[in-house]
Order: C-alpha cells, then sequence, then structure tokens
C-alpha cells in the first residue's frame, strides 16, 4: 500500500492523474477497508410487538455478527445495526422492523421503473424504515435513514398485507421506498405468502447484500429493480457508503436464481454523469446478465445532501444512451426525462415501437407472447 501511495504521490505531482483516470485510481489504490459499522447502545429499550429473531447472524463470543449485508456489523448487547432496523437483545439479534409500515400506496409498476415486467400492472408499494447505505442524493430519507419505531404508521403483517391485496384484487407488491433488504425477514414471510395466493413480488433495492439471504429470498421475489449507484468503487463509498462489488454480485446472483431484473443508474451531475461510466456498466450488463437486460439511465434532480447541484444535463443523458447501446444493450430507457421517446420499447430487430409510454402512462402495448409482431423475442413478463 506504501509503494501505491508513493507512485499516486508522483502522478498528483507530475499531472499523470489526468491520465490515469479515475477508474484507474480506483483500480490502483484498491478496494476500500470494510465498512461494518454499528450505533452503540442505541436499543436499550424494551423489543416492541414488531421485532422477530432475526436471521442469519451468528455469535462470537459474548458479541453478535449480522450476516445480512457485507458491512457484517459486530454488536453487543443494546447495540443497533448500521441499518438502524436490527439489534441485539437477550444475546441475540433481532428484525426491528417486522409490519411497522410508514408507507403504502398504489403506484403503476412503470414506477419502479419496471418495463418488462407485467406493463400496465397497478402494484401495492410499502415500506418500513431502515437503510443499508447513507446516499447523498437520497429523496425518501425521511424514512430511509430513521429506526423503524420513529416512523412506523400502521400495523401489517404479512398475511394482512397479503390479504390486503388479495382482497382488492391486487396482482403485485412492491418492497420500495427505503431498503427491502434489511427487513428480510418480513418480505421474505411475506413474499411467501404472496406466491402462495398468485401475486407478484418486486424488489426496489441498492442490492448491498450477502449472497447467502440473498438467494434465499431470491426464491419467493418475482422480479427486482436494482439501483447502481456507480460503476467506480471510490465514488461508491463517498456516495452511498457501500462498496461496488457486492451489488454486482447480487445482479449476477438474481440472474442465476431465475429472478427478472432490471438495472437503473442514476447520473449525478459532476460525479456519476460521465457517458462513459454508464458505458463501462452497460457492457458488464451486458456481458453479465445479457444484452436483453433492461437499463434506465435516470436524471438526477437535487436532494438531500446534494442540493446544490443542478440536474443532469440532457445531452449527457443521451449520450449515456448511446454509449450504452453500443455497448450491447438493446433497451436503454431514459428516466425523469418526460416527453423523451426514450422511455418506448422498440423492437430490436424491425424497430417498431411495441410499447409507448408517457409518463408511467402505458398508451400502446404490441407485445404479444413475449414477441413483437414481426417474431423477435422481446426479453421480460408481459402477461
Amino acid at each position: 500500500m506504501d509503494d501505491r501511495r508513493r507512485f499516486l504521490k508522483r502522478c498528483l505531482a507530475g499531472g499523470g492523474a489526468a491520465a490515469l483516470g479515475l477508474a484507474a485510481l480506483d483500480d490502483l489504490l484498491g478496494p476500500p477497508e470494510p465498512l461494518g459499522l454499528g450505533f452503540r447502545n442505541d436499543a436499550a429499550g424494551p423489543l416492541d410487538a414488531f421485532s422477530r429473531p432475526a436471521a442469519w447472524s451468528r455469535a462470537e463470543g459474548s458479541l453478535v455478527r449480522c450476516e445480512l449485508c457485507p458491512h457484517r456489523c459486530v454488536l453487543a448487547e443494546n447495540d443497533r445495526g448500521f441499518c438502524r432496523a436490527r439489534a441485539v437483545k437477550g444475546g441475540r439479534l433481532h428484525t426491528l422492523a417486522y409490519g411497522n409500515l410508514c408507507s403504502a400506496q398504489l403506484d403503476p409498476i412503470e414506477k419502479k421503473p419496471l418495463y418488462h415486467f407485467l406493463p400496465r400492472t397497478p402494484i401495492l408499494s410499502v415500506a418500513m424504515g431502515g437503510c443499508n447505505l447513507r446516499c447523498l442524493n437520497c429523496q425518501n430519507w425521511e424514512i430511509s435513514q430513521a429506526r423503524p419505531a420513529d416512523v412506523k404508521r400502521v400495523e401489517l403483517l404479512p398475511e394482512d398485507l397479503v390479504a390486503l391485496a388479495a382482497g382488492r384484487g391486487i396482482r403485485a407488491l412492491a418492497f420500495t421506498y427505503s431498503e427491502p433488504l434489511v427487513t428480510f425477514e418480513y418480505v421474505r414471510d411475506a413474499a411467501g405468502l404472496a406466491r402462495a395466493a398468485g401475486i407478484r413480488t418486486v424488489l426496489v433495492t441498492a442490492g448491498f447484500a450477502e449472497e447467502g439471504p440473498l438467494r434465499e429470498l431470491a426464491r419467493v421475489v418475482d422480479a427486482v429493480t436494482l439501483d447502481v449507484k456507480s460503476f467506480r468503487e471510490r465514488a461508491y463509498r463517498e456516495l452511498a457508503g457501500a462498496r461496488l462489488a457486492p451489488v454486482l454480485r447480487t445482479l449476477e446472483v438474481l440472474r442465476e436464481e431465475g429472478v427478472w431484473v432490471e438495472a437503473s443508474f442514476l447520473m449525478v451531475t459532476g460525479l456519476t454523469d460521465a457517458p462513459d461510466e454508464a458505458g463501462r456498466f452497460a457492457a458488464w450488463l451486458a456481458r453479465a446478465l445479457g444484452p436483453g437486460t433492461p437499463l434506465h439511465l435516470l436524471r438526477f434532480f437535487p436532494a438531500h445532501r446534494l442540493q446544490a447541484r443542478p440536474p443532469t444535463p440532457l445531452p449527457a443523458l443521451e449520450a449515456a444512451r448511446a454509449r450504452s447501446l453500443d455497448a450491447g444493450l438493446r433497451f436503454v430507457y431514459l428516466g425523469n426525462v418526460p416527453g423523451s421517446g426514450a422511455n418506448d420499447t422498440r423492437c430490436p430487430r424491425c424497430g417498431r415501437t411495441l410499447v409507448a409510454r408517457e409518463g408511467f402512462v402505458v398508451r400502446r402495448l404490441e407485445v404479444a407472447g413475449g414477441r413483437c409482431p414481426c417474431g423477435e423475442v422481446i426479453p421480460g413478463v408481459f402477461a
């Protein structure tokens, strides 16, 4: 490490940093140190009705290690995990978010965004407090950066959630707005019940998870929108307090488990809006998950701790889309850009507009049996 630091210093002194580029600098410095953190003695009060024994943990002497996400927090009695949704009581780890919903509303499925999964389907979207990332641009920071008990609004246990959806003829559930992976037990149980009732389940996630719990969850989940924060390790740490490599592995595991996946990439002005970065991610996505994987390039608007940054320039979005298509992806969309024709799904063979969208409203849908009228297979779940 000392040799690399000296080399970097010489590069900076001689102007070599510009020639190396950001990606090369990330490679030079190597992976960051582990991020495992927690809140000490932050759960000193008694457990409430929304707690359950947590899955994916193990004892380490008098301490407990959470094995749900790559932070792998090591906690003592009354400590709370980095995600704020898990704590040690009585010598074992507990989830503190089992049915204390802080948000529940009916959305169009296109809002997730999901463009190749059950178009025009209303989806019941729910959330509980907590997140294992610290995104500077988070739009839902009031709930994602809160303890579940501080934002709870309504009790809805898994069986009640599924009964509510079934009773109203709702065909899909989404766990979204905050990070659903930190409420693993609730999501797992609700998704299992939903599948038995013929209701599809969607996760909107940042994908910062360990492989074991991810595979367990993937067996009861139908689709995932995964929000990749950057395609550079250093930027990932600075923007989100996480790491890129586990997120890329999450994408691979979801593909292996047969879950339908769409990726999104928020292009933060001056941080992640370089067309080359989006293009490199698109090339990786085409190789690892296949060229039919949809990618949503999202326009950034000022939020949370990035209020001073302007919205992503449209030329940067358009250039990134062109690079992503050149990298081998067949379906690349621009999000948060009303009126853009880049929100429509076109057949990669004949060019026909198969799904015409106006915002989150589908105006035309011409995919039948998963195919274009010309016979081309359109990847996704359309019925």
